[in-house]
């Protein structure tokens, strides 16, 4: 609420502002790419790819896994780097 100059109470909604910054999606984000990373330094390139294509053959839920667990190359360039530490 607020008064106006001329003595007129105004009441205006506030504005709903997000909790979640940019910055903390983008860490989540981060976070789960370097976790594919593990797994595929941990697993092996074809064990993942295995495993990813087992999911496709699931339920509308394991199919939309594998769509999101697929390898991109920012995971497979960390699974890289990480592959000879791990071993």
């Amino acid at each position: 609420m607020r008064v106006k100059s001329d003595g007129l109470i105004v009441i205006e909604p506030r504005k709903i502002r997000s909790n979640t910054s940019g910055k903390v999606l983008i860490l989540i984000v981060a976070a789960f790419l370097l976790f594919k990373a593990f797994l595929m330094a941990a697993l092996g390139f074809d064990t993942y790819d295995e495993r990813v294509a087992k999911l496709t053959e699931g339920s509308a839920i394991e199919q939309l896994g594998a769509v999101i667990m697929q390898s991109d190359p920012v995971s497979v360039w960390a699974a890289q780097q990480a592959g000879p530490i791990l071993r």
